[in-house]
């Protein structure tokens, strides 16, 4: 953690959510699909276990991807498209080693066409637009998750007030 004065990356975060279980988690992601449309990119970042891939899972369901689609962690495939009420395009950066690997991946293209979350953002900051929101998730000794929303433009700043007020 910065002591006063110090300098961070991390921008401070301008609202902060609680999450007491993975139905919250869920619940959070779907609140906040509902609001998404094509162009939107949340960028979560967070470790291991804190629960990325379910927020994720509950934006698919809000942005309107059918129930008997498999909306999991794509760690291996990289990048999964699915169809909804609006196309949703989930990225997982984990196994990225380079910028070099990032454009076939076409991540910056699927803005233009989806709302997109990418996990691991952190890891290539420089691939995400200007606005988006980034929600940093942290797991306390009790397992409640901690969301604290970073919006970068005018977009993000509506995004972060829809979870705001959940």
């Amino acid at each position: 953690m910065a002591s006063a004065g110090e300098e961070t990356d991390r921008p401070s975060a301008t609202a902060t959510v609680m999450a007491n279980r993975v139905e919250d988690m869920r619940r959070l992601g779907v609140c906040l699909g509902r609001a998404m449309r094509v162009g939107d990119v949340v960028a979560l970042v967070g470790p291991l276990g804190s629960g990325k891939t379910t927020f994720a899972q509950g934006l698919a369901q809000g942005l309107g991807v059918a129930a008997d689609r498999h909306v999991a962690s794509p760690s291996f495939a990289l990048v999964n498209e699915h169809p909804g009420r609006t196309p949703f395009v989930h990225v997982d950066l984990y196994r990225i080693r380079t910028r070099a690997e990032l454009p076939e991946l076409g991540i910056e293209e699927a803005y233009d066409r989806a709302a997109t979350a990418i996990e691991w953002a952190d890891r290539f900051p420089e691939i995400l637009p200007a606005d988006h929101l980034q929600i940093t998730l942290d797991v306390d000794d009790t397992g409640r998750r901690r969301l604290d929303l970073h919006p970068t433009g005018p977009r993000a700043i509506a995004l972060a007030a829809v979870l705001a007020r959940t």
